[in-house]
């Protein structure tokens, strides 16, 4: 297994460098494949789960070509040095018809990258599925391995599950997530439970600064049942 998971981490890393490579190599179109930009949140909430302390940048890289992407996502806190800092990698394919499938690998800092092992790794693989027909969506997220360092309150994963519901209405959202192991707590007995732990509504909107400068603006309140947690969070994108 470990052998198998390192190969998969390579092959997205080696697909994005020879991608960018390739494509610095040609002439230049009209409308850039490539997309980079950063978020500034008030805090890291994931799946209803407030990750760390304090405000994160979260920069993003991706590649996209037809339906598929390939890309890099993080997280780092902006006022302690030792807190969660999360580099992840992922590939996706979206058809046509609404269906997406992909693959994301979540690596928590403070861990040598090249360890995929159980015991003191710090990656975790895990396959994603969602569905969007119209307004409607829905996801489908299902972790495949342990990774016992880092991660969310450094719980290990393997078998960890996370579907999600949302719904768009004109100007806001609305989404309702379940799941276990990294989601939610554990039982009295040690075990982790699967329970409703993401409930929300969440808006965007752009100020204005000039005719060519706006600034999107990003809210999102929501409530996890499990953990009895209220978080509000609120970013701009640049």
């Amino acid at each position: 297994m470990k052998t198998k998971l390192f190969t998969v981490s390579m092959l997205i890393l080696f697909m994005m460098v020879i991608s960018f490579s390739s494509l610095s190599a040609q002439e230049e179109e009209k409308e850039s494949p490539f997309s980079v930009g950063a978020d500034i949140v008030s805090s890291y909430v994931w799946r209803g789960s407030k990750i760390g302390n304090g405000p994160n940048i979260q920069p993003a890289l991706s590649f996209s070509s037809g339906g598929f992407t390939i890309g890099s996502w993080g997280s780092y806190s902006f006022l302690d040095f030792g807190d969660v800092s999360e580099t992840d990698l992922y590939a996706s394919y979206g058809f046509d018809f609404g269906l997406s499938l992909g693959l994301t690998d979540y690596y928590y800092q403070g861990s040598k990258f090249f360890d995929y092992t159980d015991s003191t790794g710090s990656h975790a693989f895990e396959i994603n599925l969602g569905y969007a027909l119209n307004d409607l969506s829905i996801s489908a997220n299902y972790i495949l391995n342990d990774a016992s360092q880092g991660g969310p309150a450094n719980k290990p994963g393997g078998g960890d599950m996370y579907f999600e519901l949302g719904y768009s209405f004109t100007n806001f959202d609305v989404f309702l997530g379940a799941g276990n192991g990294w989601h939610t707590t554990y039982d009295a007995n040690g075990d982790d439970v699967f329970a409703v732990c993401n409930i929300g509504i969440k808006t965007s909107k752009e100020i204005k600064f000039s005719d060519s400068f706006s600034l999107p603006v990003s809210g999102a309140l929501s409530v996890n049942p499990d953990k009895e947690e209220l978080n509000l969070v609120v970013g701009f994108s640049f």
